[in-house]
């Protein structure tokens, strides 16, 4: 595990959460007035949460977590930056939606919670990337899931995660070997072009992170077999040929909230979703 890595993202992680919340308009009104945040795919593999214990693992700034607490849910965010759980804490508050919010690296937090409470554990978009110990992480979630508790994944593909913007092949498909940099978090919100804003769109000054980085190249296998070795059964996999809200490539197309390839360009996945239950 490499904690010096986790510290660099989580100052990056600062400059860019106050960036991307430039542009998004009053969020507390819209949650408020019954707003979600949530994609479909999400609100398909989560199912019916209503009463249930919900841990949102990599929660940055609250938004998807308070939505899915206005599905009846109690839920808890993690996330390492100061700014996104300072940021959650506010929306909780404005909106009147309750969550519980947590500034903590999410290996300290496993090891520091009581085991099996939690009902349903969620991770979502570009959050595998920044954990340097995929192992670790299914470990702890196996730890607190109660017992029929579902893991439950929405994460960009590792297939689409090898390239550039023209298509071409320029990452590992997976590596053990970090991955650095020096640009840090960017402000993919301003990218969407309003994908990620649903409460409104602001444009905003350039954002330039002074910040770098150090994110892991993890496959599905990695992924699928750190599910796997924590004891956990795999009970869905989907595979996506799109990728929501995030011009995931300099060189997708939207199309509404998602991103497409380009006209002659092959479909290829772009998102995956997962679960497992405990």
């Amino acid at each position: 595990m490499r904690r010096e890595h986790h510290e660099l993202n989580r100052l990056s992680w600062n400059a860019a959460t106050v960036a991307h919340n430039t542009h998004k308009r009053d969020q507390a009104a819209f949650l408020r007035g019954g707003g979600s945040t949530l994609f479909p795919e999400e609100l398909e593999l989560l199912g019916d949460v209503a009463g249930k214990k919900v841990v949102h693992l990599q929660c940055n700034a609250g938004q998807d977590t308070l939505s899915i607490a206005r599905l009846g849910a109690e839920v808890v965010g993690v996330d390492i930056s100061d700014e996104a759980i300072a940021f959650a804490q506010q929306l909780s508050a404005d909106s009147g939606i309750p969550g519980r919010f947590v500034r903590r690296d999410v290996f300290d937090w496993f090891d520091e919670e009581s085991a099996g409470w939690a009902d349903v554990v969620f991770a979502s978009y570009g959050a595998l990337g920044w954990l340097s110990d995929l192992r670790a992480w299914g470990t702890g979630i196996a730890k607190i899931l109660a017992p029929g508790g579902r893991l439950v994944v929405v994460e960009f593909h590792p297939a689409a995660l090898m390239l550039d913007g023209s298509f071409r092949v320029v990452f590992p498909y997976a590596s053990s070997d970090p991955i650095a940099t020096p640009e840090g978090v960017g402000d993919y919100v301003a990218a969407a072009g309003g994908a990620l804003s649903p409460s409104g769109h602001e444009e905003a000054p350039g954002f330039a992170n002074p910040h770098p980085t150090v994110e892991m190249a993890w496959g599905l296998g990695d992924i699928l077999g750190a599910v796997l070795q924590a004891g956990l059964r795999i009970e869905r996999f989907e595979e996506y040929p799109y990728a929501n809200g995030c011009a995931l490539l300099p060189s997708l197309v939207p199309d509404g909230a998602r991103f497409v390839p380009p006209p002659g360009v092959p479909s290829i996945p772009l998102m995956f979703g997962l679960v497992a239950r405990s």
